[in-house]
């Protein structure tokens, strides 16, 4: 069980190195590859920026809860 959530982990921490960098700073990013760029006259961000966005929170929440998990798992094999 502690290595799944391990390998979880791992997975879900390099997921959110990519989706970090893929986010556009000050002067674009690596999301301006991906049609990131073209910034819409309606609203704030282009759909691929919202996406982004989304897919990052999601990923958060998953990376949280593994290291939620871990800890309960070490302190009850402990």
């Amino acid at each position: 069980m502690v290595l799944g959530f391990s390998i979880a982990l791992i997975v879900f921490s390099l997921l959110m190195m990519l989706l970090v960098l893929m986010h556009k700073g000050k002067g674009g990013g690596l999301s301006d590859m991906f049609g990131g760029g073209m910034q819409s006259s309606v609203g704030g961000s282009s759909v691929a920026e919202r996406n982004l966005d989304r897919i990052t929170v999601v990923v958060g929440l998953l990376w949280f809860a593994c290291i939620v998990v871990l800890g309960i798992l070490m302190k009850v094999n402990n």
